[in-house]
């Protein structure tokens, strides 16, 4: 047994999370993308790469540990790549995938709808702060390529 802490690169592939309904859309896409960090960690992913301790401060008060677990899960669904800057302990750079930038108009139609809701709660506009996500849009991104279509399962009623 070796006295290194530090698996190598690559020593634990993680694998895709099983979808626990296979046959409907929304439940594979809140699999994906779902949970309380996902779409501010995506959104923060669309205008620049970030190393973990950016993407800490952006998405604050999420924790350490839960950072690290929605950035595993971001990545064993190939939204997300990480990228390593040298050997161990150097840093590591987090960035959207091809496949990950065709989520974006998905978290940009949440962002506007967000806005609009807390609009709506508080009647005033949301304030902008550096952490906050007002202020800011997604890159533009290029139509994502047309899914086959699958219509949902029928049910008897």
């Amino acid at each position: 047994m070796s006295s290194d802490k530090n698996a190598r690169q690559g020593a634990y592939p993680r694998p895709a999370r099983r979808n626990p309904l296979a046959d409907c859309p929304l439940t594979a896409a809140f699999a994906a993308v779902g949970g309380k960090w996902k779409l501010t960690i995506l959104y923060w992913l669309s205008h620049e790469e970030h190393h973990f301790s950016g993407l800490l401060r952006r998405v604050a008060p999420i924790s350490h540990k839960v950072l690290t677990e929605q950035l595993r899960e971001l990545e064993a669904d190939g939204l997300v790549a990480r990228e390593s800057t040298g050997p161990v302990p150097a840093p590591v750079r987090y960035h959207l995938t091809g496949y990950g930038q065709t989520v974006l108009p998905l978290v940009e139609s949440v962002r506007v709808w967000g806005a609009q809701h807390l609009r709506r709660q508080s009647g005033a506009t949301p304030a902008s702060s550096a952490l906050s996500c007002s202020g800011a849009t997604t890159r533009p991104v290029a139509p994502a390529p047309p899914l086959a279509h699958t219509s949902p399962p029928t049910r008897p009623l």
